[in-house]
């Protein structure tokens, strides 16, 4: 056995006796930024439910307006008043979704929030948006290949704005009056008040 090897096992044996030793479930790990492994029960059995969620509304009639706004309350962590999620909805496990007030989320967005994601008042999400929380370990490629992962929080600002297909990476946090253009990806935080576009997502102008 190699000696780099023999460190990767060393820091995965070391990682899961910390986890071990740590009074938090994996869930309160996970939840916090902080290695976890998703496949544990409590974290997988959260995961298949908000899965089964996101099947039984796409099967529901949005014309059925009652049935779609108790379902799409009852899998995200807070849905504010007025506030508007349109068919395609995936999540990780959706209560660590806070939409603040008269949010719009258009089709087919998906939110993969194993850390917090949260959507200030009046934004307007384009289709296909996609809001990626989760991380993997960058080097330790045995540590990533044994299933240990993180996360990082996105926040969203007041009165956000997104073009269609839009991505926003992990730990990113947005201004209020932001607008982000069609096919961007954000992936450091962006002022209030600004324009974006492009891959990484650049600040063209103020507004």
């Amino acid at each position: 056995m190699s000696d780099s090897t023999d460190a990767t096992a060393t820091t995965a044996t070391s990682l899961r006796a910390a986890v071990d030793a740590d009074p938090r479930s994996m869930w309160e790990r996970m939840v916090a930024g902080e290695y976890y492994l998703a496949d544990e029960p409590d974290v997988a059995a959260a995961s298949v439910a908000a899965r089964s969620a996101c099947f039984r509304l796409s099967q529901t009639d949005p014309a059925n307006a009652d049935s779609w706004d108790a379902q799409v309350r009852d899998l995200l962590g807070h849905v504010g008043e007025r506030s508007q999620v349109w068919p395609g909805l995936r999540v990780d496990y959706g209560t660590n979704v806070h939409l603040g007030d008269d949010v719009f989320i258009n089709v087919d967005a998906t939110i993969l929030d194993v850390c917090p994601v949260r959507i200030g008042d009046h934004c307007q999400i384009g289709p296909g948006a996609q809001f990626l929380t989760p991380l993997h370990p960058l080097e330790d490629h045995e540590l990533r290949a044994t299933g240990w992962e993180y996360g990082a929080p996105i926040t969203l600002g007041r009165n956000v704005w997104f073009g269609g297909r839009v991505t926003v990476c992990a730990g990113v946090t947005i201004g209020d009056n932001v607008v982000v253009g069609a096919g961007s990806v954000v992936t450091r935080d962006l002022p209030s008040d600004v324009l974006a576009v492009g891959t990484p997502a650049t600040v063209v102008r103020k507004l």
